[in-house]
């Protein structure tokens, strides 16, 4: 078979494609090809290793051919692939979701609770970028008031989205005596038992959750859900977190909603415009 790979990935996975006969061609451009270098590098393979970056439609299917038989997306998500195109043309479409993929953003989306909470970034970045210059206002040593943050024992957790990854920062939450709220299409009592956490509506954990960390996939549904609207309803002072995907996010509507102090912080693993920030 002959193999497109769309960027070099680590580990020795591709060489394990190579075996058995298989073409396999790995983009020598090491970032996202545009449409063009995609359309062109791919043409006539059958089977496409693509990556978040690469935006595969129907167009891009069918110009390279009838003969593609599978894409392989390297992402747990697959919001970037037209997955009713690759089933009306008989194209099988794989994702790589793992445990040690969920366990990593899980652990992320809990550094960032805590930097936030702890402002550990700005703290780090005063140091940094005004400590040498202390006679004009920059560090100058401990202060009982600077970069005061709120602890994070006993404050309300909102998670919206309780797949793999929600349920593993749930998990997580037990040791911060945290109260957890989550919200989904279904309520799931059994991961309430196990992890002693509560369903609620998604107004309600919007309005009574301290920190709100989104883990739902993209699609129309909730692309933009938390938006002017959403961010109104939310507790004043509270945190914002985005480990999922950027466009759930309306960033112009967060930025109204931090300059007009709604919330007190928002961090994002993930934007709207990549790599636009």
């Amino acid at each position: 078979a002959k193999i497109f790979v769309t960027r070099k990935i680590p580990g020795d996975s591709l060489e394990k494609l190579k075996v058995n006969g298989n073409e396999v061609i790995i983009s020598e451009f090491d970032g996202p090809l545009t449409p063009e270098e995609l359309l062109k590098k791919s043409c006539g393979v059958d089977a496409l290793l693509s990556l978040l970056t690469d935006r595969i439609d129907s167009d891009l299917m069918d110009a390279i051919g009838p003969q593609l038989k599978i894409i392989s997306n390297y992402a747990v998500g697959f919001d970037n692939v037209d997955i009713k195109a690759a089933c009306d043309r008989g194209i099988v479409v794989t994702n790589t979701p793992s445990t040690e993929v969920n366990e990593a953003v899980a652990e992320h989306t809990w550094a960032l609770i805590l930097a936030l909470a702890r402002r550990v970034v700005e703290s780090d970045e005063f140091v940094r970028h005004q400590g040498y210059f202390a006679e004009t206002g920059g560090y100058k040593g401990w202060e009982p008031d600077l970069f005061l943050g709120p602890s994070v024992k006993g404050k309300t957790l909102g998670i919206i989205g309780l797949g793999r990854i929600g349920s593993m920062v749930a998990k997580r939450a037990k040791g911060y005596d945290l109260t957890v709220l989550y919200n989904k299409h279904e309520p799931d009592p059994e991961a309430e038992k196990e992890l002693g956490i509560k369903f609620v509506s998604l107004d309600e954990l919007l309005e009574t959750s301290d920190f709100v960390t989104l883990h739902v996939p993209l699609t129309d549904e909730t692309r933009g859900m938390i938006n002017k609207s959403a961010l109104d309803k939310m507790k004043k002072g509270s945190y914002l977190v985005n480990t999922a995907r950027g466009p759930i996010v309306d960033e112009s509507d967060l930025i109204e909603a931090l300059e007009s102090g709604k919330l007190t912080g928002a961090a994002l693993d993930v934007f709207e415009s990549e790599p636009n920030v």
